[in-house]
């Protein structure tokens, strides 16, 4: 891994690149507390700026620039989806942070085509990430819903993630565009899918009590399985992108398998 602290170094690795891919950005899986939040907005924020001012420093510019972003910059939708058109920005902490971050890809002129990825969460196999914690509390028997398991949960498997930056290279595709799977569901289906995949007859529900003492000693938030995040790819299916995994059940089974 190339460790670049400065403009002039980025510029250097980018010089004729066909796609620059950034997905720099400190984990949201941890307490929001001032130093933490701070460090949530920078890492996002000035890696973005960063790399703007090397775009415009090279000789031979990149021919694309996809850049991370969030589906949480949506509101809490429980109403309807939140497609690319008419999809409604939310409020709050971490909505303020996308904002920033795709403020500062969209500033000023770029030499490269600029595309803001807002991506739903990645379910990826593994011992981390977020299909590994929600898998582990259903081999724990807590595989019912969370809350009143009504929110809504978007998605997309880590490998149509990787597809669909392929394919959006490949396109003249602009701005932004939500990057997740066509099949968003409750959180309540969400955690029986996983439950029946495992097998596991026994799937307690979790209240937004007992979420909260959960989160405080394993240092995290609630944000992340209590936000009704209802976020549907309209703009890229209408590109054309084909999903290989558009449902959930398809999408656990694969993971599980992996």
């Amino acid at each position: 891994m190339v460790v670049l602290e400065r403009s002039g170094d980025w510029g250097r690795e980018l010089e004729g690149a066909d796609l620059v891919l950034n997905l720099a950005g400190r984990s949201v899986n941890c307490r929001y507390n001032d130093h933490n939040k701070e460090e949530i907005r920078r890492s996002r924020v000035e890696s973005t700026r960063l790399l703007g001012e090397a775009m415009n420093g090279c000789a031979r510019p990149p021919r694309a620039w996809f850049n991370s972003s969030t589906a949480t910059i949506y509101r809490h939708a429980q109403d309807r989806p939140m497609d690319d058109e008419t999809g409604e920005i939310g409020s709050g902490f971490s909505v303020e942070v996308a904002k920033a971050w795709e403020a500062e890809f969209f500033k000023g002129e770029c030499p490269s085509r600029r595309l803001a990825l807002r991506t739903a969460m990645v379910m990826g196999p593994g011992d981390d990430g977020a299909f590994a914690a929600y898998s582990s509390l259903a081999r724990r028997g807590l595989g019912g819903r969370m809350g009143d398991g009504r929110q809504m949960v978007s998605w997309i498997h880590i490998e149509d993630f990787a597809r669909s930056v392929e394919f959006l290279l490949a396109t003249e595709a602009s701005g932004t565009i939500n990057v997740s799977a066509p099949g968003p569901l409750s959180n309540e289906e969400f955690m029986r899918e996983i439950s029946r995949a495992l097998g596991k007859k026994i799937a307690l529900p979790t209240p937004k009590w007992l979420l909260e003492v959960g989160a405080f000693f394993l240092r995290t938030e609630t944000e992340l399985p209590l936000k009704s995040r209802w976020v549907v790819p309209s703009r890229l299916q209408s590109l054309g992108f084909e999903f290989r995994f558009p449902d959930w059940r398809a999408a656990v089974t694969d993971l599980l398998q992996q």
